[in-house]
């Protein structure tokens, strides 16, 4: 009886087993994102379909959110969340140029529209669907490119003791190549190369080719487009006699050629003035009206282009606006409103254990065995007390490495032990062996990075009592410090705990020693007398 039941129980466990796996993929896979697998060519100026379907398909219109960016996160070029696209996070150089394709939304795909196709559009994109805390992503590629007419070849004539054949070809993008070869299919090198660009971006080119060896009866003009890998292709048939040396006709065909040459003149002079004969009098009767219209003409355009300018100015300055209010979450947009502030480390501020490189743009400890974490700071040579700058810092971080970077007031305490807080004078970020801290008056907030700085960006708003910090390895925000107002002047703050761990002025905040001003100078006199004190004293590690 048992043997009976024992099979019986297996096969039921082994059944639950595989539904709790059928579940838990059911829950955790709900679909997948695809998008073409070949590249979406576009032409300049032109419009892309950028599309991107689910598997299973379902209706994605309800879905928490669909976005379309570039290489980063960040770089969206269009975010469709709460059922309606959030212009905010866009792009500016996509704006008012792209759109949500929503007709096949029941199906499963959503697609972007881009109008007005760049140069500078050409590249990857990533299509990213998510629902809840699950999201799926797709690569697609856009090419840029262009073929342009076929190749129109024809024969100038007898040149510097050969035959001159002319290639010309328009419409294309990027700008094509150009290549000639003979009927064996050995290339030809051309004689001249003449390249334009239309307002569309479109390349047209006129090539020549001088043919002196009697015996090549056949040329291939082909123009290759490099991006499509595609060309398009002319043959042209040599005739015997347009070899000036080969030909015994010559004479006779340049006096052929010339007198056919006089005739075609003569007919086309002949109509010409019998055609301006039957117009003068037709001309001479509009003329004063037609002066009247283009002069009328004139007024309205330039009624119409300064009203195109305001409306445009108008749209310009509000997109502006709206992009400043995101600004401060990414560095490179900020520094447009800052200015970079030029200085170098005051070695009259510096602690004893602190060596500083002789252009004064760099610091390390001398022994990063010793625990000197408490005093071994420096100061910038230069303090701010009004508007707005910012400077970059490169790390170097070695083993066991502790820092803290900012700014403080000037005359804080830096001569026995202290924490960094705003109220004793200190705005500043730091690295522990736990990870990066922002110092406040409650204590260490915890800071989150997604890529570890190696250089650290400080702006200060003076007039606004804002310091923020930015991690220039991604160009993140990392904090901010809010202030009613500052008073007193602003220096900048370095202080290298423990580990073997040095700190870089960015060369555009450089100051050379002759441009460090009596800021500087009266910062070292003020060091000197703490710095004796430093000296002797015995120190402790805090972690």
């Amino acid at each position: 009886m048992e043997n009976h039941h024992k099979p019986s129980l297996l096969f039921n466990v082994s059944c639950l087993f595989v539904l709790t796996q059928l579940l838990s993929w059911v829950t955790t896979k709900e679909f997948l994102v695809f998008g073409p697998s070949d590249p979406i060519v576009a032409a300049p100026g032109g419009e892309a379909i950028l599309p991107c379907s689910v598997i299973p398909a379902m209706n994605v219109e309800n879905m928490e959110e669909l976005r379309w960016f570039r290489s980063r996160f960040s770089e969206a070029v269009l975010v469709y969340r709460d059922q309606e696209e959030q212009k905010r996070e866009q792009m500016l150089e996509y704006s008012q140029r792209t759109s949500l394709v929503k007709d096949q939304f029941h199906q499963g795909t959503a697609a972007v529209r881009i109008q007005n196709v760049r140069a500078s559009d050409s590249g990857l994109y990533i299509c990213h669907f998510k629902q809840g805390v699950f999201y799926e992503e797709a690569i697609l590629e856009l090419k840029v490119a262009a073929m342009g007419s076929v190749p129109e070849v024809h024969i100038k004539g007898p040149e510097d003791g050969g035959v001159c054949v002319v290639c010309i070809t328009s419409g294309w993008y990027p700008e094509p190549q150009v290549h000639w070869k003979d009927s064996r299919g050995e290339k030809l090198t051309a004689s001249l190369e003449i390249h334009s660009e239309d307002a569309q971006r479109r390349f047209s080119t006129e090539t020549l080719l001088v043919v002196r060896d009697s015996s090549v009866r056949n040329v291939t003009c082909s123009t290759f487009n490099p991006i499509l890998g595609q060309e398009k292709a002319t043959a042209m048939f040599l005739p015997e006699p347009f070899f000036p040396q080969a030909s015994p006709w010559k004479p006779a065909f340049l006096v052929t050629l010339t007198m056919m040459g006089l005739l075609v003149l003569g007919t086309s002079y002949l109509l010409r003035r019998e055609r301006s004969a039957r117009l003068k009098v037709q001309q001479e009767t509009v003329n004063f009206q037609h002066e009247m219209d283009e002069s009328l003409k004139t007024k309205e355009d330039a009624l119409r282009t300064a009203s195109a300018l305001m409306v445009e100015h108008a749209g310009r300055k509000a997109a502006y606006m709206a992009a400043w209010k995101k600004a401060q979450l990414y560095a490179d947009w900020r520094k447009e409103h800052f200015r970079a502030w030029t200085f170098t480390l005051d070695p009259a501020s510096a602690h004893a254990n602190l060596a500083i490189s002789q252009d004064r743009l760099s610091v390390t400890r001398k022994d990063f065995t010793m625990c000197l974490e408490d005093l071994s700071s420096v100061l910038g040579s230069r303090g701010i007390s009004s508007g707005r700058h910012y400077w970059e810092v490169k790390l170097t971080n070695g083993e066991g490495s502790k820092w803290i970077l900012g700014v403080c007031r000037e005359g804080v305490d830096r001569k026995d032990f202290y924490f960094e807080t705003p109220g004793k004078g200190f705005w500043t970020v730091g690295q522990s062996s736990r990870g990066y801290w922002a110092y406040t008056d409650s204590g260490r907030d915890s800071l989150s990075v997604r890529q570890a700085p190696k250089t650290v960006g400080v702006f200060v708003d003076y007039t606004k009592g804002d310091i923020s910090f930015y991690n220039m390895s991604d160009n993140s925000h990392m904090v901010s410090f809010k202030e009613d107002s500052f008073y007193g002047t602003l220096f900048p703050y370095f202080r290298l705990r423990t580990g073997n761990v040095s700190m870089i002025i960015n060369s555009m905040t450089c100051l050379s020693e002759g441009e460090e001003g009596e800021e500087g100078r009266r910062g070292r006199k003020r060091s000197k007398k703490g710095k004796r004190e430093k000296r002797g004293k015995k120190l402790f590690c805090f972690l």
